[in-house]
């Protein structure tokens, strides 16, 4: 049986290798039915744009953004999962960021659509995407001084 169930997927070793070359460890090729994605990547901060333009670049298109907080490591991780819609190939892209200081750029200039994903990433998560245009609340109270997704928030 193919990988992903029976399905081809997009996820050709040239994608692979051009993905390792910014990871920060080896890449992870997991069992689709178990995980319901084909690759999943750990890139640094700064590899996060590197990484939208070859992910936009081998046509695939961003479906979400999230955060995901890390307390007891004191880290906060943004997971960008990406998808190929002529042969589904799911890709995952993370970066983890120090709690205290969580920036990573933006790729709103890849991804005009990620505007909207890190603008609710930073109103849930406290994430900032620095280069981004209007990281104004989207979904929160515009004078919101919180951030309702941080482990240790308390209303």
């Amino acid at each position: 049986m193919a990988p992903g169930g029976g399905r081809l997927t997009m996820i050709s070793q040239e994608l692979k290798n051009a993905l390792a070359k910014l990871a920060v460890n080896e890449a992870v090729v997991p069992d689709f039915k178990d995980k319901g994605f084909h690759l999943d990547v750990a890139v640094a901060p700064d590899a996060v744009a590197p990484a939208a333009e070859v992910m936009n670049l081998a046509g695939f298109f961003l479906e979400a953004i999230t955060g995901v907080d890390w307390l007891a490591e004191g880290q906060m991780e943004v997971v960008y999962d990406y998808n190929h819609s002529i042969s589904p190939g799911r890709v995952v892209i993370r970066a983890r960021v120090s709690r205290a200081t969580p920036e990573l750029p933006t790729i709103s200039a890849i991804y005009p659509g990620a505007l909207w994903h890190e603008r609710e990433t930073h109103d849930f998560f406290g994430i900032v995407f620095t280069g981004h245009p209007d990281l104004k609340p989207l979904l929160l109270p515009e004078d919101a001084d919180f951030h309702p997704l941080r482990k240790d928030y308390t209303s």
